[in-house]
């Protein structure tokens, strides 16, 4: 019986507050998609991480005779058979290195114009041009210093470059992006949270003279909050429904059809749907837990009646 009363005051409530209900509903469902895609963002950052710096090379490149008449690094002449067999050697005998590939001048030119075959530069490259060099893979990509440290300004080196640096660019650009959704998630869930209080504050006060009596008669303080608590809940659950259909027809659209990002961006290597389905459980919880302890809290001063 007290099961229906509950359920029954639920219903109630809900239609007598159907506007600010239909507005609680709307903002804790787009500021949890805003959390759960903040989520997912972290996740494919790391993704792209783990995949990218996997494949990360540091490249020794050395001094041709171009080099030696205007690089000041390559001032003693273009780099000697010795001098490449010692930097060899000596990459061989480094623990941080993982393999070393050798890339001469032919090969340089060729991936030159593999890459910028239109570029009017092009056509004025000779392969003699182009400079050969060791592509390092490194067992840590965070030891690059190592690499530089130990050949940088080195006889026959023009320069050591990691590559690292530009995806470092790249990721912090993604997640200063991350970081703005989460301020936005933020933003909304205290719009949502102020809509909460009132939604419950309003519905309390229209039926003050009902819980005053349920006071008089004895009813306990939880008898008299649970049809409110559980209006927050519903209208925080229906919204976190809404946020997880958010999160799943993106991740459709976006990555798998629609947009079909995972067919045009082959670079990129996408988070899965493990990834979406392992943050729904915690967004309806939020959804569920965070309007019920938000009525709790503003019904506190109602219950002294």
């Amino acid at each position: 019986m007290r099961a229906q009363f509950v359920l029954s005051e639920i219903g109630v409530g809900l239609r007598r507050n159907l506007t600010m209900t239909f507005a609680v509903i709307v903002s804790v469902a787009l500021s949890l998609a805003l959390f759960g895609g903040s989520l997912l963002m972290s996740d494919q950052v790391n993704t792209m991480k783990g995949y990218w710096y996997d494949k990360v090379n540091v490249s020794v490149f050395l001094c041709n005779k171009s080099d030696a008449e205007s690089d000041p690094n390559c001032a003693k002449g273009a780099v000697t058979a010795d001098q490449k067999k010692q930097i060899k050697s000596d990459l061989g005998k480094m623990s941080v290195v993982d393999s070393v590939s050798y890339e001469s001048q032919d090969d340089a030119y060729k991936h030159y114009k593999e890459q910028f075959g239109d570029s009017p530069l092009a056509a004025s490259l000779t392969p003699d041009q182009m400079q050969e060099s060791y592509r390092i893979k490194l067992k840590d990509p965070e030891k690059y210093q190592v690499i530089a440290t130990a050949f940088d300004g080195r006889d026959g080196v023009q320069s050591v470059q990691d590559q690292k640096g530009i995806l470092d660019n790249l990721f912090g650009l993604l997640n200063g992006m991350n970081w703005a959704a989460r301020a936005v998630m933020a933003l909304m869930l205290v719009v949502a949270l102020m809509l909460i209080v009132n939604t419950v504050r309003v519905s309390a006060f229209s039926r003050r003279r009902e819980t005053g009596i349920m006071r008089l008669v004895g009813a306990s303080g939880f008898y008299i909050q649970a049809p409110f608590i559980a209006e927050a809940a519903v209208a925080g659950l229906i919204g976190g429904t809404v946020a997880c259909g958010f999160l799943v027809v993106a991740r459709y659209f976006i990555i798998d059809h629609g947009l079909a990002l995972s067919e045009k961006l082959n670079l990129i290597n996408f988070i899965g749907w493990d990834a979406v389905l392992t943050k729904l459980p915690l967004i309806l919880a939020t959804s569920l837990l965070m309007p019920a302890l938000a009525a709790f809290f503003a019904l506190r001063k109602y219950l002294k009646v």
